[in-house]
């Protein structure tokens, strides 16, 4: 059986996870984010040139992101073709403080979407630390 492996923010190996409760949960996190996007519109290309400087390890988060993320949004924040939509060039993404991403990912999805991102993407044991961790290195697919 294949299993997702998170890491902590010192990119210590934490817990392991089945892959299919993982995919799942990633599926809905990408659907979330996907629908997110939808309903914020087109921004200016002012917005996406403010990319915010983040206080997260991009390393750690990338190792994080890989077991914790990527089943929906692509390895590389690329999105899944047909399914969501490329992080980085992401609107939403961009005109968000790092606080108010990980705020985001640790609450889930809004309320009314068609499928909703669970809390942290369905995968409780992830810690502030950590999504401060993913934020950077989602920051840094856009730089």
């Amino acid at each position: 059986m294949k299993v997702l492996i998170i890491y902590d923010h010192t990119g210590k190996q934490k817990e392991n996870y089945p892959m299919k409760i993982t995919l799942v949960a990633g599926l809905a996190l990408l659907l979330s984010l996907t629908l997110g996007l939808a309903a914020c519109g087109g921004g200016t290309p002012s917005q996406a040139a403010s990319v915010q400087a983040s206080v997260g390890d991009p390393l750690v988060g990338e190792k994080i992101f890989a077991s914790a993320c990527a089943a929906c949004h692509g390895p590389k924040g690329q999105g899944v073709p047909g399914f969501s939509q490329d992080m980085n060039q992401s609107q939403l993404i961009t005109s968000q403080t790092d606080q108010e991403l990980v705020e985001f990912i640790k609450v889930g999805g809004l309320p009314g979407e068609a499928l909703v991102m669970p809390p942290k993407g369905g995968i409780p044991s992830l810690t502030d630390p950590n999504l401060v961790d993913i934020v950077a290195y989602i920051r840094s697919l856009q730089e």
